[in-house]
């Protein structure tokens, strides 16, 4: 089987390289929006652009408008114009089915539409300009990164080119050891990018896989929550870390800090610094946990089939409550990670029914609770007098879904997020 892999991986720079890289993503920051610039005057001129057109225009005139660009490698000014084309081209696509739309309507329904669009109008960005997904001008210390090409890897370093040379990497032997990856009709760009302070690189790959042979039996059931992030039908469960209520204090500290700073001094940059740190470790912390046990779901436990809950995550975040430690968690984020890494390994994915009554139902005699709260913790079952954790109860009702056995459904009327919580 043939997938295409993108690896990310922390670069481990010196001050030269550093600099240079920081002077590559002002190149590429200001190309994409010269880019934009004029393709917004030469649209309202009735003209149609192209990021081929407008990148031609720019080699003819860059001497004279920016002759230091003249110091960097020049796929960094091909690559910005390639995703600024890409934007466009997937605002255009997204205006034509009804997506933007779509978004307008979601915007207006909810009384954010008049704000985003006053906000909008005052940067001069009004009419098409301010819909969703059209593209923006990007700013500086936001989106810092570019693309280089004409790299190969080894265990430990990646070359960038002569004007960077060697990079060594933080984790050794993660990237594969390759020349070029356009001989394995691969990728041919490497993204740089800056984040906190520290610098990554990412790339694709076309690797070919094996086909899995899965000759196993065992069908788990996942019930996310918010008490326990996931709990499976076996009885093992996944703690949930609350990287950012555990972080809530320090946050506060450091956003009331740079509050009081004088904003642009060098005070103020050294807090922006330290309270970005301080998010990017929340994201890591994150995003480690479910690395960790989407892979221990797919991989250790080497299951035949995983029921996994379709959860109404946006549904759930109506209730101001809750909104922050469900936003906190990424379910999401664990349903893909376990979706990609199960067709990896050959494991079926079953997604429950969102309206599945999987933590109302009894797992012993699938009789259903009408009266069950978000406080019951404790799932005590009036007709045959189970006593369960509520968790493993909807865990074990998912795999017996799995297992194809009947289970009655969950009436209509009643709220996903008191459902599936």
């Amino acid at each position: 089987m043939e997938i295409l892999r993108a690896y990310k991986t922390e670069l481990d720079p010196n001050n030269k390289q550093r600099s240079f890289f920081g002077r590559c993503c002002g190149a590429s920051r200001y190309v994409y929006n010269w880019g934009l610039a004029e393709w917004e005057c030469q649209y309202e001129a009735g003209n149609k652009p192209s990021a081929y057109s407008l990148k031609k225009q720019f080699n003819a005139q860059k001497d004279r408008i920016c002759p230091w660009i003249r110091m960097l490698p020049y796929c960094i000014t091909e690559s910005a114009f390639a995703n600024l084309g890409s934007a466009f081209q997937r605002y255009f696509k997204e205006k034509k089915d009804g997506t933007v739309t779509k978004r307008i309507a979601q915007l207006k329904k909810s009384g954010k539409w008049a704000t985003r669009y006053a906000k909008m109008a005052k940067k001069g960005r009004s009419g098409y300009r301010a819909d969703p997904g059209y593209p923006k001008f990007k700013k500086r210390g936001r989106q810092s990164s570019f693309q280089m090409r004409g790299y190969k890897t080894q265990s430990s370093r990646v070359w960038l080119g002569r004007s960077i040379g060697w990079v060594r990497l933080k984790e050794h032997g993660y990237i594969p050891d390759l020349v070029s990856y356009k001989e394995n009709g691969g990728a041919t760009y490497a993204t740089i990018s800056e984040r906190a302070g520290r610098w990554y690189i990412s790339v694709q790959v076309q690797e070919q896989i094996p086909d899995s042979v899965n000759d196993s039996t065992l069908i788990v059931g996942v019930d996310f929550g918010l008490k326990s992030l996931a709990v499976c039908s076996d009885g093992t469960v996944y703690e949930n870390p609350r990287p950012l209520r555990e972080a809530q204090r320090k946050l506060s500290r450091l956003n009331r800090e740079l509050d009081r700073r004088t904003r642009s001094s060098q005070s103020w940059k050294k807090t922006k610094d330290r309270l970005a740190r301080q998010h990017a470790r929340i994201s890591a912390i994150r995003k480690h946990t479910l690395h960790q046990i989407s892979h221990d779901l797919v991989v250790n436990k080497h299951p035949a089939t995983i029921v996994i809950e379709d959860l109404n995550v946006q549904g759930m975040q109506a209730n101001h409550r809750l909104a922050q430690a469900i936003s906190d968690v990424g379910f999401y984020e664990l349903r893909r990670q376990i979706e990609y890494k199960a067709q990896w390994h050959g494991v079926e994915v079953i997604v429950a029914d969102r309206w599945y009554a999987s933590s109302k139902t009894c797992s012993n005699c699938s009789n259903i609770k009408e009266d069950l709260t978000l406080a019951d913790r404790e799932f005590i079952c009036s007709n045959c007098g189970l006593t369960i954790d509520r968790d493993l109860n909807a865990a074990m009702n998912l795999a017996a879904l799995g297992e194809g056995r009947n289970t009655p459904g969950l009436p209509v009327e009643l709220e996903c997020s008191e459902a599936l919580l």
